[in-house]
């Protein structure tokens, strides 16, 4: 459990969607939060003024933005309790069209930022042998859908980025939470303001191509996830002595997760023979 008193919460991505829910509910809460993004402007005015915010700017791919960030963080609140990696995008479209650059981007910003600006707090909680690291996934870090295989790509990789994580920092008292999200009502398929569409175009895709596109576009605000009742659930499932290493969001997503889970262990089975041959006699 998390000290319930004095917490001081370091959230990325809080200018808008999940991210702002988030430092909205801790702010409600009475907790410290210092509130980043890559374009801070119009947060006063969504998060409020208050002694216990501090917004800064943070774009999670700059090594010296994270160094200030978290410097100033210190510097006004002495610790840092819960880290909530936000901060990221979906790259959408097919792999074979886009291109290296788009690729390397979606790594660059959702894996490598999300690693630096934890490995930059860890030295914190460690000395403080307590803490907690939550990174925020998807439903689609869990199973692959079409016209999302990149996105997909980087939420595989935290996922089991945050499995090895969790064990190594058990002895120091810092905890780990994979949140997977099913769709919510934030800017997450705005090609406006956060989602990016593939860059190239290759024939044999352009009926797969305009159908993924007009599902997103259309999608959008439409929803059902709710940000502040996944910013609730997710303080008090906090507040448990014993919370879940996974938690996932959405009515229905549970059903669509297990039946994904149960099919892939039918499909293990039923090739456990030819499993169970590959090794010496």
């Amino acid at each position: 459990m998390i000290r319930e008193n004095e917490q001081v919460w370091f959230i990325t991505g809080a200018n808008k969607g999940l991210g702002a829910a988030f430092a909205k509910e801790a702010l409600d809460k009475g907790y410290k939060v210092i509130a980043t993004a890559r374009k801070t402007e119009g947060m006063e005015e969504l998060l409020g003024t208050s002694k216990n915010l501090l917004i800064c700017n943070l774009d999670i791919t700059n090594e010296e933005q994270i160094h200030s960030a978290v410097d100033a963080a210190l510097e006004q609140f002495g610790r840092i309790d819960v880290l909530i990696n936000n901060a990221g995008y979906g790259q959408l479209g097919y792999f074979e069209e886009t291109s290296e650059k788009k690729i390397r981007e979606q790594m660059e910003t959702n894996v490598f930022g999300t690693m630096k600006l934890t490995r930059a707090i860890l030295p914190t909680m460690r000395k403080q042998r307590s803490g907690n690291i939550i990174t925020i996934s998807s439903v689609v870090g869990i199973t692959a859908m079409e016209g999302g295989s990149l996105y997909s790509a980087s939420k595989f990789a935290l996922e089991g980025w945050m499995e090895g994580l969790n064990t190594e920092l058990k002895p120091f008292g810092i905890r780990c939470m994979l949140v997977e999200p099913g769709p919510f009502r934030t800017d997450f398929s705005n090609v406006q303001t956060s989602a990016k569409f593939s860059d190239l175009e290759i024939e044999d895709y352009d009926k797969q191509r305009e159908q993924i596109r007009n599902f997103y576009m259309s999608f959008h605000k439409r929803e059902s996830g709710d940000p502040m009742k996944l910013a609730k659930a997710l303080i008090n499932v906090l507040m448990d002595n014993n919370p879940p290493f996974r938690l996932i969001g959405g009515a229905g997503m549970v059903d669509f997760i297990n039946q994904y889970l149960q099919e892939r262990q039918t499909e293990y089975n039923n090739w456990r023979d030819v499993s169970d041959s590959t090794n010496f006699e």
